[in-house]
């Protein structure tokens, strides 16, 4: 079994920052993708970002520039630096992570979830 943990969120006024982590554990032999996710009220969880084992990135449009994904393998933890927050940031942040367990086999896990709330 394996668990995702998040934790970072909070709450920020607009045009500020924070950083979110998520730490894997359990019976992990390899994480490939792990990604970060968010779900606004009343709206679809939507992809954030995304980062290979190899570091290949993937970002959403509506957070490019502003936020950056990065991962420590060797912690099997994920990071989401969140910069110039601004109110359409609102929402539940999870983690995810495709993960193969000491038995090679193979699953998506998710987290959570963490509280993000930009308001002045």
């Amino acid at each position: 079994q394996v668990q995702l943990v998040e934790s970072g969120g909070g709450l920020v006024q607009p045009g500020g920052s924070l950083r979110l982590s998520c730490a894997a554990s359990g019976s992990i032999f390899r994480i490939n993708v792990m990604g970060w996710y968010r779900q606004a009220p009343g709206k679809q969880r939507e992809l954030v970002a995304r980062i290979t084992s190899g570091g290949i990135i993937n970002y959403a449009d509506s957070v490019k520039g502003r936020f950056t994904i990065s991962r420590d393998n060797a912690r099997n933890t994920m990071y989401l630096q969140m910069n110039s927050l601004k109110p359409e940031d609102t929402a539940v942040y999870y983690c995810r992570a495709d993960v193969m367990d000491d038995f090679a086999y193979t699953r998506d896990y998710w987290g959570q979830g963490t509280q993000v709330t930009v308001s002045s």
